[in-house]
């Protein structure tokens, strides 16, 4: 198995994230992140379109076990993938 380490990202400023718990809008919310933090992104899965502070993407980041957040919100320099995709 491949092994990598797991970067750091900073959500948008003054932005509290919703995290929910699958990649899209309509699954239920899990918790919220405050704001200024920075997310660890495990993999990232195609799921429902939000537009936000980076744009416009379908593309949703696993920050943990059942934790997705979507990439709009999440400042990762490209708006492609940045990690591997989830499986």
């Amino acid at each position: 198995m491949e092994t990598y380490s797991v970067k750091r990202y900073p959500v948008a400023p003054g932005v509290r994230l919703n995290v929910r718990s699958g990649p899209g809008t309509h699954y239920g919310i899990v918790k919220v992140l405050p704001e200024g933090v920075n997310v660890p992104i495990n993999c990232q899965t195609p799921g429902t379109w939000v537009s936000g502070p980076y744009g416009t993407s379908n593309l949703w980041d696993n920050i943990a076990n059942g934790q997705y957040v979507a990439d709009a919100y999440v400042r990762t320099g490209t708006d492609g993938y940045v990690t591997v995709r989830c499986a």
